[in-house]
């Protein structure tokens, strides 16, 4: 397949002859633990054209792409724009040269709204020429744009990625795989955008593994085989077949196997008025060795279904599998589930390739309780050879493979649970054309050996070749059972344009949601409740014991809650980027018994301003060393800050091994001043709780910050320095840990290296109950303070009751477990919507 400038021009956008090379890339190498990724790649991107890359999963082409948009650097190799040699190419140098990309896994940041997201991720100067909602419509996104990110669909998610990528404008616009969850109305509207951005004279990079696309939108076309080039051409001058042939290194022949011959076999799986969240009676029946497909405009129920099938949602009606009805809780252990969104359902991030593929699957190969791992290793390696699996190894990380061999993986998973139903959602998207092949094989294998299949997909010519029998749904409901000769391409089309109701084809219309809905939504909402937990406690103490709402009471209560409140704080910013700080107790502890030698009676006002400087420059010392551990010496949060936690420790009782130092009564009086009922302390704690909670909305420092809890991955991608970000958070968490430290000086009166380490259970209980997630992203510094205001009322309504030390730590422990199972099932609820 030669380059030829030929013809150019006749297909797709109709872009004009010749232009200007946008992008050039001179033999690009690339390895990763000595495997090339790319091996001399060299090719060019011209201005005003659509350039496709075709290739098999883990061919090279979003390596390639990360390469073109400095999210990773290659080895060897030069990158030339518009002429001139670029350096090194990073995701800053990218967009400020108008290079935009829009990944085939959207790095779109679930936990912070539509428009967070496009505030992190774009130049402020893009919005002062176009306005947010202007992005969305260009794309034809209807969502709010305070909507959280991850109540979107993931055909929403893929429309905000490329919403994103539109907006700056760009000259070279990346789109790998953009419309794989798209349906056709979508990917029509995408299409016509891209036609206007080439007119413009943007070079268009579109990757994708659909042929027939192609012919729709590109002028040129490059094939990509074992990471190197291996040809480029006019559109108007390849075949199908060459191309083909080209991707995956072999004449593939066809594509689909033999279906099943039509001889009214034995029904092994009924289905009867089945009804659910999304369709509403649903029957059919398949006999042996039939596929059944599930067909329709996208968002008619087809996935509801699908996971109604597998007993992952209830369901009303019949499952009847060879003659036994299965119960909601029997159809999940029956049945294997292939989602369409792999990364979000259908893989453990976490785990290896060899443990997701096994995971379903364990009691297969443990005989009382023990792994017999040689037979888990013959069967994973036998079924990864029929599948042709590609990954380094079976103990890789399963994030390191491509996007085809991770979905091979979840079929895998599928296969070794030896199930008695497989129902697969999209089981090809994203894949390439080889694999597809094989997926299709294998699907049909297990068919013909007794297992029913179920498959749901939007390619209506995908389910004219594999299956036997195509149900068409519309708004949930079954509008057509075609079978035999009459499943074919355009029948299945024409069922599901021509019936009577459609759903809105994947992007889900939403009502106007009033300010009430939003804050429900939003990383405050735990705050009401709180308020009148903290309300009704004080009443009710207040009922057995009248003094407890005594002003001295309340300043007590409230002088408490500042000295965890500021501490908490501290925790609230590692939380955010899904870490956590266990030495904050011992840090508070030991910056105390530091002050003790200098903050005292008889010393003069310059070593009083010593201590002080000396506690706050110790605290960036331990917020250093926390950072560079987690983020340079690869410990974990939990094991860092537990290391520090011991040595902070050890080193309060070489310091004093027992309290001593009596800190400046001048001092601690000025720390303690009131106001009425209202220590300066706890004023100062709010104000830096709404100082803190400003930034977290309304900046970019802070939008990144949240980002990095939402995902790293995602934040690295749109260009958010990681490592730099996260040290310096946990020196912030150090800083106010020091600031805690100052109010525990002054309640404390000496350095005593016992006190501090119980804090440390008190900050994240502060925090836990504020609404501040274990998992990271989200949080609220107003919720923190409340929580640490709780959790004082607590402390002292033990002892207005009577009650002994115990119950402090019973109560404590409660709220934490409490308050954690709260949110977290508020937020898988919230997820699901």
């Amino acid at each position: 397949m030669a380059d030829n400038a030929k013809g150019r021009g006749t297909q797709g956008t109709g872009a004009s002859p010749h232009g200007d090379v946008t992008i050039r890339l001179s033999n690009i190498s690339k390895f990763y633990s000595g495997v090339p990724a790319l091996r001399d790649v060299s090719v060019e991107f011209y201005a005003g054209e659509v350039h496709a890359i075709l290739g098999e999963n883990g061919a090279g082409k979003s390596t390639m792409m990360n390469v073109i948009c400095g999210a990773i650097q290659p080895e060897q190799g030069e990158i030339l724009f518009q002429g001139e040699t670029i350096g090194q190419m990073t995701p800053d140098l990218a967009k400020s040269l108008g290079i935009a990309i829009s990944f085939q896994h959207p790095a779109v940041l679930e936990d912070l709204s539509v428009l967070e997201n496009l505030q992190v991720a774009l130049p402020a100067s893009v919005f002062e020429t176009t306005t947010p909602q202007q992005m969305l419509d260009a794309v034809g996104l209807t969502v709010p744009l305070k909507a959280r990110t991850d109540t979107l669909s993931v055909a929403e998610k893929h429309l905000l990625e490329i919403a994103k990528a539109l907006a700056i404008r760009p000259k070279a616009l990346i789109l790998d795989e953009p419309t794989a969850p798209l349906d056709q109305d979508a990917t029509d509207m995408l299409f016509g955008r891209i036609r206007e951005v080439v007119k413009k004279g943007t070079a268009v990079i579109y990757i994708t593994h659909r042929l027939a696309e192609i012919r729709q939108i590109a002028q040129r076309v490059s094939v990509m085989r074992d990471g190197k080039c291996r040809g480029t051409s006019l559109v108007s001058d390849v075949s199908d077949e060459d191309l083909v042939s080209l991707i995956v290194g072999r004449s593939l022949g066809m594509a689909f196997p033999p279906k099943h011959p039509e001889t009214g076999g034995e029904v092994i799986l009924s289905v009867k008025n089945l009804s659910g969240k999304g369709f509403k009676d649903i029957s059919f029946d398949c006999a042996r060795g039939q596929i059944i497909g599930v067909a329709g405009v996208a968002g008619n129920g087809q996935t509801e279904l699908m996971k109604g099938l597998a007993g992952l949602h209830p369901t009303e009606g019949q499952i009847i599998l060879r003659g036994k009805t299965l119960g909601h809780g029997e159809a999940l252990q029956h049945a294997a589930f292939m989602p369409s969104d792999r990364h979000m359902e259908g893989l453990a991030s976490g785990l290896t390739v060899r443990e997701n593929a096994t995971f379903a699957a364990l009691e297969k190969f443990a005989r009382f309780g023990i792994m017999n791992w040689a037979r888990e290793f013959r069967q994973v390696s036998a079924t990864f050879s029929s599948l042709a699996v590609k990954a380094p190894s079976i103990e890789a990380p399963i994030l390191s493979l491509s996007g085809g061999n991770q979905q091979k993986i979840v079929m895998t998973r599928a296969l070794l649970s030896e199930p008695g139903l497989i129902v697969a959602d999209e089981p090809t998207q994203g894949v390439d054309v080889g694999a597809r092949a094989e997926i299709y094989r294998i699907l049909r294998e297990v068919s013909n050996a007794g297992t029913p299949v179920i498959v749901n997909s939007s390619d209506a010519a995908e389910l004219e070749g594999l299956c036997d029998k195509v149900i068409v749904m519309s708004r949930g409901r079954l509008a057509e059972t075609l079978d035999g000769e009459n499943v074919t391409e355009p029948k299945i089309v024409e069922a599901a344009v021509s019936a009577s109701h459609h759903g809105e084809g994947g992007l889900q219309e939403r009502a106007g949601q009033g300010w009430w809905k939003h804050f429900a939504q939003s990383d405050n909402a735990p705050t009401i409740p709180l308020l009148l937990v903290i309300a009704a406690l004080a009443l009710y103490v207040n009922a057995q014991n009248e003094n407890f709402l005594d002003p001295d009471n309340i300043a007590d209560m409230l002088t408490l809650a500042a000295q965890i409140g500021f501490i908490a704080l501290g925790q609230t910013v590692a939380m955010l980027m899904a870490g956590i700080d266990l030495s904050v107790g011992p840090l508070a502890g030991f910056l105390v018994v530091v002050a003790s030698f200098y903050i005292n009676d008889d010393q003069s006002t310059a070593t009083l301003l010593m201590g002080f400087v000396l506690m706050f420059v110790s605290a960036t010392a331990v917020g250093l060393l926390n950072g560079v551990l987690i983020r340079f010496g690869n410990f974990t949060a939990i094991a860092a800050t537990m290391a520090v936690y011991m040595g902070l420790q050890g080193a309060s009782f070489l310091l004093r091994e027992s309290p001593d130092g009596y800190i400046n009564s001048d001092v601690s009086d000025w720390i303690t001043w009131k106001i009425g009922a209202f220590p300066v302390a706890f004023i100062a704690l709010a104000a830096f709780a709404i100082i803190g909670e400003y930034v977290l909305r309304k900046t970019r420092a802070g939008w990144q910050h949240r980002a990095i809890g939402s995902s790293e991955e995602s934040a690295r991608r749109i260009g958010i320095r990681i490592n730099r970000k996260f040290v310096l958070g946990y020196v912030l968490c150090s800083l106010l840990t020091a600031c805690g430290a100052v109010l525990l000086m002054a309640e404390w009166g000496t350095g005593d290296p016992r006190q501090g380490a119980p804090l440390t259970l008190s900050s994240i209980t502060a925090v836990v109950l504020g609404g501040t997630s274990l998992r990271g992203g989200r949080g609220t510094f107003i919720g923190t303070v409340l929580g640490a205001v709780l959790l004082s009322e607590v402390l002292k309504a033990v002892v207005f009751l009577d009650l002994t030390q115990t119950y402090q730590y019973v109560f404590q422990g409660a709220l934490i477990v409490a308050a954690a199972l709260i949110y977290s099932l508020a937020r898988g609820r919230s997820g699901q919507g």
